[in-house]
């Protein structure tokens, strides 16, 4: 293997082993604050809070071998699609995580998964604050490597300083290296192979697995899609559109 692509796999591997070292721990503590949201019959809402920790919201919404009961928070303003250097201006914006919440039906009682690798901004703290009032069950996935080596009174943070690690009922620890990328090459000061989406994908997946072999273990039918490019597919998830269609607000 190439000795750049060999340093990136290194990488990974080394943060996806740290991770699974928490399944039977923290995964499995946040797993049971999921089961407990399906017996409930509530949702699972995931809010990825800005540039590309928004994609951990869209990977475990209507994806195969997911949870269909899950609820992506995807605010336009947040989304890079809409503006890359407008994204960093709303992430650090106080005040408007309650405004997302509150518009995606977010309740009392319910949990709220939160992505974010660097833990460190107003919306990602605002979310864990405005969850905290509510009485919304938190779990956080995110790193402590980054969050403690940033000053607390940097511009990108919220002005409490607080780190998302410190704030959610479960942390779930991404081991994001410090800088996210992890490939040094000779003569360019800065790395180059980002980790954070993979490193946060493989701690939500995970979490939809401790899931699943928990609610099988109280003989409890996982609400888990099949991919609709199988030719089974829409039949097989047609009961979770009916179930989840008026509540999800993406699905429709």
């Amino acid at each position: 293997m190439n000795k750049f692509a060999l340093a990136y796999n290194k990488s990974i591997v080394e943060a996806f082993d740290l991770i699974n070292q928490e399944y039977d721990t923290t995964i499995s503590q946040a797993a049971e604050l999921m089961v407990a949201s399906i017996e409930r019959d509530e949702l699972i809402h995931v809010f990825g809070t800005g540039g590309h920790s928004t994609m951990g919201a869209m990977e475990i919404f209507w994806r195969a071998g997911s949870l269909a009961p899950v609820n992506p928070l995807l605010d336009a303003s947040l989304l890079p699609s809409n503006g890359a250097v407008h994204s960093n201006w709303m992430e650090r914006t106080e005040g408007l995580a309650a405004n997302i919440m509150h518009s995606y039906g977010v309740k009392k009682g319910e949990t709220l998964i939160i992505v974010n690798a660097y833990g460190i901004n107003p919306v990602t703290i605002d979310a864990a604050l405005t969850a905290q009032a509510m009485g919304v069950k938190t779990i956080g996935v995110t790193s402590t490597g980054f969050a403690n080596s940033v000053p607390r009174d940097a511009r990108m943070r919220h002005s409490t300083g607080k780190n998302l690690h410190e704030l959610v009922d479960v942390f779930v620890d991404c081991h994001l290296p410090l800088g996210d990328a992890t490939v040094a090459f000779e003569g360019l000061n800065q790395k180059v192979g980002p980790t954070s989406t993979i490193l946060n994908s493989y701690c939500l997946n995970l979490l939809i697995v401790a899931t699943v072999e928990k609610l099988l273990a109280k003989n409890i039918e996982p609400p888990v899609w099949m991919s609709a490019n199988l030719p089974e597919g829409d039949a097989a998830n047609k009961k979770w559109h009916k179930k989840y269609n008026e509540r999800v607000k993406h699905l429709r």
